[in-house]
């Protein structure tokens, strides 16, 4: 019993130490707002970019089809973090807008070029009698593109996008390369300012963790909403 308490007095004692002394807690929800902030526009046109790319993958045209190849490839090829600090510090560094939005538009060329992979395969696998039967009826190959293939090509790709964002989300972590306080950078100063190492990280995780189980539950919803149209 004694030595329960010593226990719980210890870790009463850390808690208040590591999140409620000179509020503390409020760098973490601070951090979550960032993180949210960067993810959805990072992700909104993260998705705008994969959809051009794949189009140009797709296309015919071999100037744009090589485009396309080349963005994927070094994008592919280089490390997130290394894309971040050239977009901040080099690409974006006489620019005078606000720290999240360079690091949203950083990991929305990042997403980018995952994404277009995902929408290329998604609207590879819709049989090509599709695209014949949206001809035979009159209409042009984009009309077809974006009125026949396209919406069959969502269905598919959804679980496989719904991942990509999920990490997203996580590589987001890395933020604090270029100075903003997102979830991760707030651990890591409450850790170097209490000297506590095990409970802002826990907290940290724990953060995260809900944050994409919340999330994994929300599109799980709507992914079940789309087989039940399908089955209409």
């Amino acid at each position: 019993m004694i030595i329960n308490a010593v226990v719980l007095t210890g870790f009463s004692e850390t808690f208040e130490k590591c999140f409620i002394k000179d509020d503390r807690y409020k760098l973490l929800l601070s951090g979550i707002g960032v993180t949210v902030k960067v993810a959805l526009l990072a992700a909104a046109m993260g998705l705008i970019i994969g959809f051009l790319i794949a189009l140009c993958n797709l296309s015919k045209n071999k100037f744009l089809n090589f485009l396309g190849k080349i963005y994927t490839d070094v994008i592919r090829g280089t490390p997130s973090v290394t894309q971040l600090m050239i977009i901040y510090f080099v690409v974006f560094a006489t620019v005078n807008w606000e720290k999240w939005i360079i690091a949203a538009i950083a990991f929305s060329i990042n997403s980018g070029a995952y994404v277009s992979e995902i929408i290329r395969a998604g609207i590879l696998s819709i049989d090509k009698g599709q695209t014949e039967a949206g001809r035979s009826l009159g209409l042009s190959k984009g009309q077809t593109m974006m009125s026949i293939i396209v919406p069959q090509a969502v269905k598919n790709i959804f679980p496989a996008m719904c991942n990509e964002f999920i990490t997203l989300i996580k590589e987001t972590a890395i933020v604090g390369y270029v100075g903003l306080v997102d979830i991760q950078k707030a651990g890591d100063f409450i850790k170097s300012a209490t000297y506590e190492a095990f409970m802002p990280l826990i907290a940290t995780a724990i953060i995260y963790f809900v944050i994409i189980k919340v999330l994994t539950l929300v599109l799980g919803q709507v992914e079940k909403k789309l087989r039940k149209s399908d089955q209409r």
